[in-house]
C-alpha cells in the first residue's frame, strides 16, 4: 500500500470508520460491500419498501445501508412494539413482505408483543433482532438476551447469523419461510458481523407469489357433497380464509340455501353484498348468528378458526375446511376436515351439489337477522342533549362519513363490539385489528403501517382511553411522518370490557378506573389536530372535520360508562354473575353505579 493509503487507512481507524473494509487501486477508494448492505439489497431485491424500527448502536450498519438507497425506507417509530403492529398492518393490507427491527437487548424484546400479533394473523413479517457483540455472546454482557431462544414461539423461522457468509441465504430462507407460512421469520444479527465484509451477491428468492391450487381430493368432495345433500337445514360460517372467494361463498349458499354466519375476521370479506348474511356469532355478535349455527343439521365451516366452543352446535354434523390440516377439529368434534383454500374447494364441490329448492330454514335465519339488525340501529341513537352519548351512536355515524374503502382498525374491548356490529364493509373497506391476539394498543401502531402502505386512503382507529394511552408515544410518529391518520377515542375513564367481564363475573369492578387528560388538548400539543364531543350534536360536525383535515387528526368523545354489550346467548351464571355484581355493588356503597346501568340499559 502507498503512503498515502496507509495515511487515509489511520485517519479513518481514528474516526472508527476502519470496518467499512476500503481498498485502494490506484489511490481510488473502492468500498467494498458489508453485510448490512447485501442485506438490504435481498430486502429490497424481495420487494421490501419499508423498515419499522427504533434506531440503535447494534443496527448502526443497517440503519446506514438503508439511508443508502432510495429504493427502501427507515420508518422511525417510538416503540418497538409499535414497530412490529406497523409492519403487521403493511403486510396484512398488501400481501407482502414487511419488515420490523429492534437494537439488542430491550430493543428487540419490545418487538414480542407486536410479533405474536402478527404470527397469530398470519401476515408475512421479517423480524430483525440486533445481537451485542458476537465475540461477547455467552458472557453476560451488557444488554445480552438470547433472541433466538425467545422469538421462537412467535415465529416459523429464528436464527443467529454467526459468519457473514451465511447471507444472504439464511435471510432468503427466513423470507420465503415468512411468505410460504404467512407468518414471522427473525433474524438474528450481532452488529459486529453486520459491519463484516461480505462478497455474497444478494439472491432472488424466486417464490414472490406463493399462491397455488389446493383442494381436497376428489374421494372427499365427494363424502362431502353426499353430507350436504341430504341435509335439511345448512349453516355456513365463514372466517378470514373466506378472502378472496366471496362470489364462490355466495354461490355455495344459493345452491344450498344456506344462511351465512361470519366470524370477526371474516366480516371485511363476507358480510357486503350478501343475502345470505345473517350476522355474526360470538361473545361480541349477533342472536341471529348464534341461532343460525344452533338449529342447523349440518355446520360448513368455511376458512375458521372462531376460537369459542360453547357457540358451535352439539347435535349437528360439521364439515371444516381449512388449508392448515392442523387447525382441523381442534374448536370443536368435525365429522369431515377438507384440506384445501376456501376458493377452490368451493370451485371443486359446488359440481357435486344438488340445488336445494326449500328455503324455510334460510328464511327464518334472515328474517331473525333484520329483527336483530333493527334493533341494534334502535340502541344507536343521538338525542340532543342526552349524555354522555351512546357509544353504539359514535361507530353508526363514523360509518356513515367514512370514505367507500376507508381503512377502520379497532382496538382490542368495546371499540372491537360497535366496530363489529355498527361498521358496514363494502368489498373495498378493510377491518384490521388484534383480532386473535387480542393486544390492547394496536390501532394507531397498525395505523402507521396501513397509512404508509397506502398513502392516498383514510385510515382510522377506533380506540378505547386505555388502548391509546398504552402506546400513546406513538401518536407522535403521525405528524413526524406526517401521516393523515383519523383517531377516534371511546373515552369512558375506564377499562370497559375489563369492567363488563368483572360484572358478569360478580364482582365489583376495581383498578379499572382511568384519569385521563383532554386528549384534544393533548394532540394539539403535539401538532394533531384534536375535537373533543361531549355532546350527540357535536358529533356529526366534529367527525367530519377531522375526516376532511388535510393530517392527523384526533377525536376525543366522551361516552357513556355504563354501555352494555350482551352475548347473543346470555349463559345463567352470567345473568347470576351481574346479579350478585348489582348487590354487591349496592352493599358498597355504590348503588348509584347501578341505577345509572339500569337507567342506560333497561329504560331506553
Amino acid at each position: 500500500m502507498s503512503a498515502n493509503g496507509r495515511s487515509s487507512q489511520a485517519k479513518l481507524a481514528i474516526l472508527g470508520l476502519a470496518n467499512l473494509h476500503l481498498t485502494t487501486t490506484s489511490n481510488q477508494f473502492v468500498m467494498a460491500k458489508n453485510v448490512a448492505e447485501v442485506f438490504v439489497e435481498t430486502l429490497i431485491a424481495a420487494g421490501v419498501k419499508r423498515v419499522y424500527g427504533v434506531a440503535g448502536d447494534s443496527l448502526n450498519a443497517l440503519t446506514e445501508a438503508v439511508r443508502r438507497h432510495d429504493a427502501i425506507a427507515w420508518i422511525p417509530v417510538r416503540h418497538e412494539e409499535a414497530a412490529a403492529f406497523a409492519a403487521g398492518a403493511d403486510a396484512h393490507l398488501t400481501g407482502t413482505i414487511a419488515v420490523c427491527a429492534g437494537s439488542c437487548g430491550p430493543g428487540n424484546l419490545h418487538l414480542i408483543n407486536g410479533l405474536f400479533d402478527c404470527h397469530r394473523s398470519r401476515v408475512p413479517v421479517l423480524a430483525i433482532a440486533a445481537q451485542i457483540p458476537s465475540q461477547e455472546i455467552g458472557s453476560g454482557f451488557f444488554q445480552e438476551t438470547h433472541p433466538e431462544q425467545l422469538f421462537k414461539d412467535c415465529s416459523h423461522f429464528c436464527e443467529l447469523i454467526s459468519h457473514a457468509s451465511q447471507i444472504p441465504r439464511i435471510l432468503g430462507i427466513a423470507l420465503r419461510t415468512a411468505l410460504a407460512k404467512r407468518g414471522v421469520a427473525v433474524i438474528v444479527m450481532p452488529g459486529d458481523i453486520a459491519l463484516c465484509e461480505c462478497s455474497s451477491a444478494p439472491l432472488s428468492l424466486g417464490i414472490l407469489d406463493v399462491a397455488s391450487i389446493e383442494r381436497p381430493a376428489d374421494s372427499a368432495l365427494g363424502q362431502a357433497a353426499g353430507m350436504l345433500n341430504h341435509a335439511q337445514k345448512v349453516t355456513i360460517l365463514g372466517g378470514a380464509g373466506c378472502e378472496g372467494a366471496h362470489a364462490d361463498l355466495l354461490a355455495m349458499a344459493g345452491r344450498l340455501k344456506a344462511p351465512i354466519v361470519h366470524a370477526l375476521r371474516g366480516k371485511e370479506f363476507i358480510e357486503y353484498d350478501n343475502p345470505y348474511d345473517v350476522g355474526m356469532t360470538g361473545l361480541i355478535g349477533f342472536s341471529s348468528g348464534y341461532h343460525a349455527m344452533m338449529n342447523c343439521d349440518v355446520l360448513l365451516v368455511l376458512g375458521s378458526d372462531f376460537p369459542y366452543q360453547q357457540f358451535y352446535p352439539k347435535e349437528a354434523k360439521i364439515i371444516q375446511v381449512d388449508r392448515r390440516g392442523e387447525q382441523i377439529g381442534r374448536r370443536t368434534r368435525v365429522d369431515l376436515g377438507l384440506i384445501g383454500t376456501v376458493k377452490d374447494t368451493l370451485a371443486a364441490l359446488e359440481p357435486l351439489l344438488q340445488e336445494k329448492t326449500q328455503r324455510t330454514h334460510l328464511d327464518a335465519c334472515v328474517d331473525h337477522y333484520q329483527k336483530a339488525r333493527k334493533e341494534l340501529d334502535e340502541l344507536a341513537v343521538g338525542e340532543p342533549g342526552h349524555t354522555p352519548i351512546h357509544p353504539q351512536y359514535v361507530a353508526r355515524v363514523l360509518d356513515e362519513v367514512a370514505a367507500d374503502d376507508a381503512v377502520f382498525i379497532c382496538d382490542v374491548g368495546t371499540p372491537t363490539i360497535w366496530a363489529a356490529r355498527y361498521l358496514h364493509m363494502n368489498g373495498r373497506r378493510r377491518l384490521l385489528g388484534s383480532f386473535t391476539h387480542g393486544s390492547m394498543a394496536a390501532s394507531v401502531p397498525q395505523a402507521i403501517g396501513s397509512q404508509m402502505a397506502f398513502p392516498g386512503r383514510q385510515v382510522i382507529t377506533l380506540s378505547g382511553d386505555g388502548g391509546l394511552a398504552m402506546l400513546l408515544g406513538d401518536i407522535l410518529t403521525l405528524p413526524q411522518l406526517k401521516l393523515p391518520v383519523k383517531m377516534v377515542v371511546f373515552n369512558n375513564n375506564s377499562l370497559g370490557f375489563v369492567e363488563l367481564e368483572m360484572k358478569a363475573a360478580g364482582l365489583v369492578p376495581f383498578g379499572t378506573d382511568l384519569v385521563n387528560p383532554d386528549f384534544a388538548k393533548l394532540a394539539n400539543a403535539a401538532g394533531i389536530l384534536g375535537v373533543r364531543v361531549e355532546k350527540p350534536e357535536e358529533l356529526r360536525p366534529a367527525l367530519t372535520r377531522a375526516l376532511q383535515h388535510d393530517g392527523p387528526a384526533l377525536v376525543d368523545v366522551i361516552v357513556n360508562r355504563q354501555e352494555l354489550s350482551m352475548p347473543p346467548s346470555l349463559s345463567a351464571e352470567q345473568a347470576l354473575g351481574f346479579g350478585l355484581y348489582m348487590v354487591k355493588a349496592v352493599l358498597s356503597g355504590r348503588g348509584d353505579e347501578v341505577i345509572d346501568l339500569m337507567k342506560t340499559n333497561l329504560f331506553r
